[in-house]
């Protein structure tokens, strides 16, 4: 059976709103699914890093997804693919969470590697585990390597090409590691037609592209999915110097963002949006806005102006 990659394009790392109790803020979620959705970007990424995955139970992951993609149907965004964070520190844990998110309505599985025995995970065990992973898999599975979520961990360019060479449904990955030079070596040698390489911040945007990204997933394409598709479409119209002034103001922000943490984020996107609040779940704390250094909110308020012009 022939596997699909992901469309080229912007998607979104869709942050989960709290309520003040800490259960699910829905209506906020959906919300914020929605201006994604009109914001042409092509697909969301549920319950990743941004998600705050491991503060969901499973019941949650699944109804949390089903709500998402039901909503995008009814709203006619039924082209919008969903990538769900399907990581877990068994494979046995994984497959359950695949198997789950495909029954919400999941299109692509997203699996960081297992964590929790950090000193073990040498290249042949993470090599194994996601092996075993894709045995049992019941959606395509894209390798998420993020080492400052994993304990340092950093998979190689040549674990992701022998695995994806050796199994089907491996048919992408997401770096938010910032190796270009990884992304360009994983790009030049598997083909486009089966896989899609992802980098994963917006901080590289140009220069994965450059590199043979497959676009991007980013966590400010909360913030301003609209200019992350203008960078793309400046890109692809060959208008290198609009779309290096563009991702100058990309990684300006990019950098502010990532010195606010997850609840910063929401809060960034509640202030700016009118929808949500910066609150996370324990043990995370709450933000605002205003409680914001003035160099973070000011690189984030110019690339929000750029936003609510396109």
């Amino acid at each position: 059976m022939a596997f699909t990659r992901p469309r080229f394009g912007v998607y979104t790392p869709l942050v989960t709103f709290f309520n003040d109790d800490e259960s699910i803020d829905f209506e906020a979620t959906l919300s914020h699914a929605k201006r994604m959705a009109e914001s042409s970007v092509v697909g969301l990424v549920l319950q990743g890093s941004n998600g705050e995955a491991p503060h969901l139970d499973h019941d949650e992951r699944k109804d949390l997804v089903r709500a998402v993609r039901d909503h995008l149907n009814d709203l006619g965004h039924t082209e919008l693919q969903l990538i769900v964070g399907c990581g877990a520190a068994s494979v046995k844990e994984t497959a359950k969470y695949i198997s789950e998110a495909k029954e919400s309505g999941a299109d692509y599985a997203l699996v960081l590697p297992p964590a929790y025995w950090v000193a073990a995970m040498n290249a042949s065990v993470i090599e194994g585990f996601f092996r075993d992973v894709a045995a049992k898999s019941e959606l395509p599975i894209l390798i998420y390597n993020f080492p400052g979520v994993t304990g340092g961990i950093d998979i190689t360019s040549d674990s992701i090409i022998r695995l994806a060479q050796a199994n089907p449904k491996i048919i992408g990955c997401k770096l938010t590691c910032g190796n270009v030079g990884k992304l360009q070596r994983i790009s030049s040698t598997l083909s486009a037609e089966s896989f899609a390489a992802f980098g994963g911040k917006s901080d590289f945007f140009l220069p994965a592209l450059v590199a043979g990204s497959n676009g991007i997933i980013a966590a400010l394409a909360n913030v301003a999915p609209k200019t992350h598709v203008e960078l793309l479409r400046l890109w692809e119209k060959g208008d290198l110097k609009a779309a290096q002034a563009l991702q100058s103001r990309l990684s300006q922000a990019d950098w502010a963002l990532s010195k606010v943490g997850i609840a910063g984020v929401k809060a960034v996107v509640s202030y700016h949006f009118g929808y949500g609040t910066g609150k996370g779940r324990r043990p995370l704390g709450v933000s605002n806005v205003n409680s914001l250094s003035d160099d973070i909110v000011s690189s984030i308020q110019a690339l929000v102006e750029v936003e609510k012009k396109l």
